[in-house]
């Protein structure tokens, strides 16, 4: 009994020895800063745009309609949707791994043993019935179940199960990302749109000006008020807008084309209504708190997520520095005649082995897994900061630029009032003769130019309430 304790002590101090042979090294770690100002420009109004749906935000039925197409249909998202497939699988191959795996062999076989050898002699010399030797070549005949399982002392198993489910998590908010993008990307595209068919209307309407002030020229060249010099400046002039024309509509063909691709299909028209761009109104947009951008947009939970991940890869590898506990177990019949296969218990066979093993010597590489995991928990903090950096530097541009937007608007606006009433007046002196040909020339160009620019402006803020609702996380809810 004494003899048995202290073998069992010697076996006991023997683990702890190996467990402490194989403590992990240390390492230097920092936490992630989660700080983010208390408000943005003062404001501490907790209303926030990037919570609303964008069915409601954008109210454009023509606009809903493609992007409620286009988050069937697009490819990205659906590339999106297999990496969760994939991620999910991931999660159910980790799970599996720290359970016993069980399978059932079966098999037959013969075998010749050399005579002057440990096993021939001894078959030679040995019955396997009282009265019948050992056939030679022997048979063998199998059927068993065996079993094999890695007790997860050290939650290793679990913790890479855990990882995994935390990054199935993580691919769900990247398509929630790609999803913001693409509701983003479908309203700039469509309000680009609907800003180039109004310049073509506007460029249009400019040409038939142009025309009559033409005709006017022409009369007063036959009246000899002027000179023909006079009607090649204004013919000229009517041929460059007209030129301009097919530069937007090739720039329209693109920008339907980009949503079409958005949309997952071939190039084809894009149904819309322009005839209200230059009154629209943008939305009035309500940025929040910011702290809010930690649960509103997805790249910024993505990169939580990741970061949770990769604190577990570590504890994951910190594992694989302690020994591992294996048990191993058979259960079956075996026989050299399958005739005796049925025989129990002569033909039973059972084995339950346990083993304890584990690095001591030459861990570099379990090491340098252990270094790598933890420096992409480094990585991933970083990554964290940047991205909650990023989206705060987003929301405060974009809230900034709708202020500017507006401003610089009215201000272009007074300008079209003002070169609007500037051709009236300059069409009105020439045909009197107190103005000369090169002033209603200047005129109509200036006029042309800032209409374009005021509808760029509206296009402008147009796309500035959809950025700004992306940045603060809307598109994906």
């Amino acid at each position: 009994m004494n003899k048995q304790l202290i073998n069992t002590c010697l076996i006991a101090a023997g683990i702890v020895l190996f467990v402490s042979a194989c403590k992990t090294p240390a390492l230097v770690t920092r936490e992630a800063n989660k700080e983010v100002p208390a408000s943005f420009y003062g404001s501490l109004d907790s209303t926030n745009s990037g919570q609303v749906s964008w069915r409601n935000y954008f109210t454009d039925p023509y606009l809903t309609a493609l992007i409620d197409t286009a988050l069937g249909n697009n490819q990205e998202l659906n590339i999106a949707l297999q990496e969760i497939a994939i991620s999910q699988n991931e999660v159910l191959a980790r799970a599996g791994e720290y359970r016993p795996f069980v399978g059932l062999r079966g098999g037959a076989g013969v075998e010749k043993a050399a005579r002057y050898t440990h096993p021939g002699s001894t078959e030679a010399t040995t019955d396997i019935k009282p009265g019948r030797e050992t056939p030679d070549p022997l048979p063998d005949f199998v059927v068993n179940l065996y079993a094999r399982w890695e007790v997860d002392i050290w939650h290793k198993l679990r913790n890479a199960r855990k990882a995994a489910a935390i990054r199935y998590l993580s691919s769900q908010e990247g398509r929630n990302f790609t999803t913001t993008n693409i509701v983003a990307e479908i309203a700039t595209s469509y309000y680009e749109l609907l800003s180039l068919d109004t310049q073509l209307a506007i460029l249009q309407n400019n040409i038939e000006i142009q025309n009559n002030a033409l005709k006017i020229v022409r009369m007063q060249k036959d009246a000899a008020k002027v000179t023909e010099l006079a009607v090649q400046r204004f013919q000229a002039q009517v041929l460059n807008t007209q030129s301009l024309q097919y530069g937007i509509q090739q720039r329209i063909t693109e920008t339907e084309n980009e949503i079409n691709f958005l949309l997952g299909r071939y190039p084809q028209h894009v149904a819309r209504s322009s005839d209200n761009f230059e009154t629209l109104v943008p939305e009035a947009v309500y940025a929040g708190l910011p702290t809010q951008l930690l649960s509103n947009r997805p790249d910024i939970r993505q990169a939580e997520l990741e970061l949770t991940a990769a604190k577990i890869d570590v504890e994951v590898a910190r594992a694989n520095f302690y020994p591992s506990l294996g048990l191993n177990a058979e259960l079956g019949i075996r026989a050299f005649n399958p005739v005796y296969l049925a025989k129990l218990p002569e033909s039973l066979l059972a084995s339950l082995v346990g083993d304890l093993a584990g690095p001591l010597v030459n861990k570099n590489a379990i090491k340098a897994t252990y270094y790598s995991a933890n420096a992409r928990q480094i990585q991933a903090i970083y990554s964290y900061e940047r991205s909650v950096l990023n989206a705060y530097i987003e929301v405060v541009n974009q809230l900034s630029n709708i202020g500017n937007l507006q401003n610089t608007y009215d201000l272009k606006y007074q300008e079209v009032q003002a070169l609007n009433q500037s051709i009236t007046i300059s069409n009105n002196l020439f045909r009197s003769a107190r103005a000369d040909y090169m002033e209603v020339l200047l005129t109509q160009r200036d006029a042309l130019e800032s209409r374009f620019d005021l509808i760029e402006t509206k296009m402008q803020q147009m796309n500035a309430t959809v950025n700004v609702y992306r940045a603060l996380g809307g598109g994906w809810n």
